[in-house]
């Protein structure tokens, strides 16, 4: 419990100050600037703590628990690193709008059928023209055509697969590796 002249530092500002009025719990409180704020008793932290009380409670490491409350600066996403020169691995999107000008009549059997065809098309071209990666997107969706994709894949011999670069394709997109000999 908080009383008049308690030395207090706000949890989520970055300020402390002396309780000057405490109704129930709403605290008033004279910051070290000398302006009035009020506040809840549990936006608030006791900064000096009696002998008694801090055996009891061992010690507090109250910039901890002020740290804990700050909101964080968001993360700054990295590029993926090009090498100058590089040429960046073809990319065949298997979405059926994009291979079909008129897929609206076709079941679902057949426009799997159409994706996964044009897939093997192009992992043989890859083959045949010694492509060392491409990337199949093939979206998120149920999971079907990832889950045939990752069979069609399997029963190549020399190929790795994997899940597609995140912050480029998010959960979308298959890389496949052609190991050379």
């Amino acid at each position: 419990m908080l009383n008049k002249g308690d030395k207090v530092s706000v949890l989520d500002d970055a300020f402390d100050g002396i309780v000057t009025d405490v109704k129930g719990n709403v605290i008033t409180i004279e910051t070290t600037d000398g302006f009035q704020m009020t506040y809840f008793v549990n936006e608030l932290i006791k900064i000096n703590v009696s002998n008694d009380l801090s055996k009891q409670i061992g010690s507090v490491n109250f910039n901890s628990i002020k740290k804990d409350k700050e909101i964080p600066k968001p993360r700054s996403f990295t590029k993926e690193k090009k090498v100058k020169g590089e040429i960046p691995p073809p990319e065949f999107d298997l979405h059926i709008e994009k291979l079909v000008k008129n897929y609206k009549h076709l079941s679902n059997f057949d426009i799997l059928t159409i994706q996964l065809d044009t897939a093997k098309r192009h992992l043989d071209f890859a083959v045949r023209n010694r492509i060392p990666k491409i990337v199949l997107i093939h979206g998120v969706g149920e999971g079907i055509l990832k889950s045939e994709l990752d069979f069609l894949l399997g029963r190549y011999d020399g190929i790795d697969f994997r899940d597609g670069n995140y912050q480029k394709y998010g959960q979308g997109a298959t890389e496949v590796y052609f190991k050379q000999s």
